[in-house]
């Protein structure tokens, strides 16, 4: 069995499939395809930050600016509602197209974030001295495990740590 990316790639790899995914939903025009295209969103997305959350940014946490690691946490926790709105949804409701667009563009900054050349966390956790190799192996191993229990059960519904639970207003109702 081939070696394990190092963590940058393995994550860098994750985001590069997700932007295409997102791409390829855009160009949709099949009710049968979106739903397809969101699903494979909404798995790619949930491993993804499971494995950032459990390997990644503890490996991280103060070994590079603690702000980072927390915005990054509160990132996930917002992608993770509207991924449980996706999942739950359908091509044909109102705003699921909509709620897919606003994903993709909070996942593009999120990419953004911690792919900066100098400031990013992806640069700071390498200057940082972060084992980028064994962290690659739990990551992947992780990773696969993951897919394996989802692609069996289904994704589990979101945890959000770093949202209190606000209660929101009912929604209106159209005239």
């Amino acid at each position: 069995m081939p070696a394990a990316p190092d963590a940058v790639a393995l994550l860098k790899g994750d985001h590069r499939k997700v932007e295409d995914l997102f791409e390829a939903f855009e160009k949709a025009k099949a009710g049968s395809r979106k739903r397809q295209l969101a699903d494979q969103i909404c798995l790619e997305l949930a491993v993804h930050t499971k494995i950032e959350e459990e390997v990644f940014y503890p490996a991280c946490r103060g070994r590079i600016e603690d702000d980072l690691v927390d915005e990054a946490h509160v990132e996930h926790d917002g992608a993770k509602v509207l991924l449980a709105e996706i999942e739950a949804g359908s091509p044909d409701d109102a705003f699921f197209d909509a709620k897919v667009k606003v994903l993709s563009e909070m996942i593009k900054h999120h990419v953004q974030e911690e792919e900066k050349r100098v400031e990013g966390m992806f640069s700071q956790a390498r200057k940082a001295g972060v084992d980028m190799d064994a962290l690659g192996e739990q990551m992947a191993a992780r990773k696969r495990e993951l897919l394996a229990e989802y692609g069996k059960s289904g994704i589990p519904s979101p945890e959000t740590p770093t949202f209190a639970g606000t209660r929101l207003a009912p929604a209106a109702r159209a005239a």
